[in-house]
């Protein structure tokens, strides 16, 4: 998508406005060379006794709570890129724990890994859940868990056990239970855009909107324990900022200044919000202390300066500027107010924000083929790399483990949320089943 750098400080979300529904769902798009092959084994019920059978339709248990968890494991392991899973249907083999476990037959299949488990209700509204991860070559159980959980945390619980199973055999934290916000736009022949601020797990499942508005609805940002999301809503025709509590919906604008209010950031602390305000007459960059009301003034230039992200440490911002000519990345020290210019790969770059280990940034880029992709910098040796390629990308967001990056782009005309993987090639969409998604923004990581 080609985005003019007015119109990307004057909220670039406006040029998505297609129809739109809540549901997506994740797609992979792009695996892995060398995935490891693993097998998640249909996971059984209290009453399902068998562990082995010659047919996979047989054995595999028609308990819908037993298979839900075992499917969003797979799910979310497929997903990863990391992993290659075996099918349900290529097993005749069934154990539902690790005592039931035929190495022989499962190193026949190539597998390296099994994930078995079982799913039993306890009363009426609860469930116990154990599973265990087994390497197949070593014969040693890397995973015994037992979890009792209200029924309608099945799914969360998947998620929980997916990001067990996903760091003992990557060595990385896993990013399954945490959750995106992104803002859908639905639009009827006839009849006004609808907005709504929509927050959903991370493979798209239970979206929840938070705000449902007629006018834009735009930059949702995560606070640093995410329990609230800032945001810049249209709702009186003028930019207002917001703070919504997740938990109980209560909301506050923070900043409703003549002209621009927008790009809220959280700091780390979660005790300010750097922002982008008009008050001098030019987008200049500020910073609210939401406890003392106290504005402080970053920036004072005439050009336009915007999109502010913070540093790990809080001891400066970086921010997108046309300052030197075109959109670049600048980076000011808090303190001293002293900026120094970050990037110089191209002439265009904006949108940056900091990886979770402060070592590079991720951005919106412009290469030499006059495409908008999403890249990687490296703030050390400078060294840029792209990590999509299709040229219509914008607004990158990095996942708290520094895996993958978030993103909105095109498909098929349509406005949809990608996944790139930062070291793997792996991708992934989550098209919504009608319309657009836009403006997305992954959550730090919620236990």
């Amino acid at each position: 998508m080609r985005i003019i750098f007015v119109l990307c400080l004057s909220f670039a979300a406006l040029l998505w406005q297609l129809p739109a529904e809540a549901a997506i769902q994740l797609e992979l798009t792009q695996g892995m060379d060398k995935a490891t092959p693993i097998a998640v084994v249909p996971f059984g019920t209290a009453n399902d006794s068998a562990s082995t059978s010659s047919a996979a339709t047989t054995n595999k248990t028609q308990d819908p709570q037993a298979n839900s968890v075992s499917d969003v494991v797979e799910a979310d392991l497929q997903n990863s890129g990391f992993f290659k899973l075996m099918t349900a249907e290529d097993m005749s083999r069934f154990p539902h724990d690790f005592h039931g476990l035929n190495y022989d037959y499962w190193r026949s299949k190539g597998v390296d890994d099994v994930i078995v488990g079982n799913v039993t209700p306890k009363g009426n509204d609860k469930l116990t859940v154990t599973m265990a991860l087994v390497n197949i070559y070593t014969g040693s159980t890397m995973l015994n868990e037992n979890f009792t959980i209200p029924k309608t945390e099945s799914r969360a619980l998947a998620h929980h056990i997916s990001d067990l199973i996903y760091q003992q055999l990557t060595g990385q934290r896993g990013i399954f239970s945490t959750r995106l916000a992104y803002v859908l736009v639905k639009r009827s022949k006839g009849e006004p855009a609808q907005y709504a601020l929509q927050v959903a797990d991370e493979d798209g499942h239970d979206p929840q909107s938070l705000l449902t508005s007629k006018q834009p609805i735009m930059s949702p940002a995560w606070s640093p324990d995410g329990k609230s999301i800032a945001y810049v809503s249209f709702e009186t025709l003028l930019p207002q900022i917001f703070v919504q509590n997740l938990a109980t919906g209560k909301r506050k604008a923070v900043s409703e200044a003549p002209g621009i209010n927008g790009a809220p950031a959280w700091s780390p602390s979660g005790q300010q919000l750097a922002l982008v305000l008009t008050k001098t007459g030019h987008p200049n960059i500020f910073i609210l202390n939401l406890k003392s009301h106290k504005l402080e003034q970053v920036t004072r230039n005439w050009s336009i300066d915007t999109e502010p992200s913070w540093a790990l440490d809080g001891k400066s911002l970086i921010f997108t500027s046309n300052r030197g000519g075109s959109p670049q990345i600048y980076q000011v020290n808090l303190k001293n107010k002293k900026i120094k210019r970050v990037t110089y790969n191209g002439k265009y770059n904006a949108r940056a924000s900091f990886s979770p280990d402060g070592k590079s940034i991720v951005m919106l880029h412009l290469d030499d083929q006059g495409k908008f992709n999403i890249a990687l910098q490296d703030l050390k040796s400078g060294a840029l790399r792209d990590l999509t390629q299709s040229g219509q990308n914008e607004s990158p967001s990095m996942a708290p483990n520094g895996s993958m990056v978030l993103f909105a782009t095109r498909n098929n005309g349509r406005g949809v949320l990608g996944m790139a993987s930062v070291d793997t090639g792996v991708k992934l969409r989550l098209p919504a089943q009608e319309g657009s998604v836009q403006e997305p923004a992954w959550s730090p990581y919620l236990s």
